[in-house]
């Protein structure tokens, strides 16, 4: 009885507890495989769980400040998180996308992308002498793995053809072995610092060889993407435990020009994706 009394009184803190209970439950069974049916290309978990993680990030707010007006800022991410949840309904993520329009997006991602691994490539000179030479080989490949997937993209924008496709393809899941297992060893470094270093610079890269993982996903084959999670063999749940989610929806965030509410659901719906697909 006090259980119901509680959900009457405070329904918004019920309805927040039972979203995470949802979210939670459906990420556990796309990992275990369970689909429950398919929803289009996608099946009911992940549209259960990507319509659960919208609505959780339309409630999050301060409970402190219930009393008070919704500030402009917070009306728009309001506003761009049901857009989103429209979104979301026909799955898979990003859906509609042409190969062109991914191609285009991962060539926007050039600048940051080649800062990022600038940063990594400084990096070594941040870190404790013992640490400098094995942060160093765990990221020496990230400059020409960089080069070759933006150089990639390019040749597709300019011939889009199914031959590049595949190139894309098996280069943006090299790149993210590389970046993950990069992350596994900046985890095993002793020193506190050296590790908040090396752990920050490998996730900025990493973050967005994810996103661009989640693009092409988009618009691969089934048969195309069993064959990528395949050649997928340190699996995000590993390197999940070190990721700084902050700094990821920053990112995301800076580079879509969106709220960081947007932003966070929709890495949550890409690596949802991702797991399910088997990375």
């Amino acid at each position: 009885m006090n259980a119901i009394a509680n959900a009457w009184n405070h329904p918004k803190t019920s309805a927040v507890g039972l979203l995470i209970a949802t979210v939670t439950t459906t990420a556990v069974l796309s990992q275990q495989g369970v689909s429950l049916g398919h929803a289009g290309s996608g099946t009911i978990v992940t549209l259960v769980g990507a319509v659960a993680t919208a609505l959780l990030g339309l409630l999050a707010r301060d409970p402190g400040s219930a009393a008070t007006p919704l500030p402009t800022s917070i009306s728009s991410t309001k506003l761009g998180a049901w857009a989103l949840i429209a979104l979301l309904l026909p799955l898979p993520f990003i859906s509609g996308c042409s190969g062109a329009t991914v191609a285009q997006d991962i060539v926007n991602w050039t600048p940051a992308l080649q800062s990022a691994v600038a940063t990594v490539d400084s990096t070594a000179a941040l870190l404790a002498p013992a640490d400098a030479p094995i942060f160093t080989a765990a990221t020496i490949g990230f400059d020409a793995a960089s080069n070759l997937l933006v150089t990639q993209a390019k040749a597709y924008l300019a011939n889009p053809t199914a031959g590049t496709l595949a190139q894309i393809q098996t280069q943006v899941v090299t790149f993210q072995q590389q970046v993950n297992a990069a992350i596994l060893q900046a985890a095993r470094i002793v020193n506190t610092a050296s590790q908040k270093h090396a752990l920050a610079a490998v996730q900025a890269v990493g973050t967005i060889v994810s996103a661009i993982l989640a693009l092409v996903q988009s618009i691969s084959s089934k048969a195309a993407v069993a064959q990528m999670a395949a050649q997928s063999t340190i699996k995000l749940a590993a390197v999940e435990p070190y990721l700084d989610r902050s700094q990821a929806t920053q990112m995301v965030a800076e580079h879509y020009g969106e709220p960081l509410a947007v932003a966070r659901i929709e890495l949550v719906q890409a690596e949802r994706l991702q797991l399910s697909a088997g990375f």
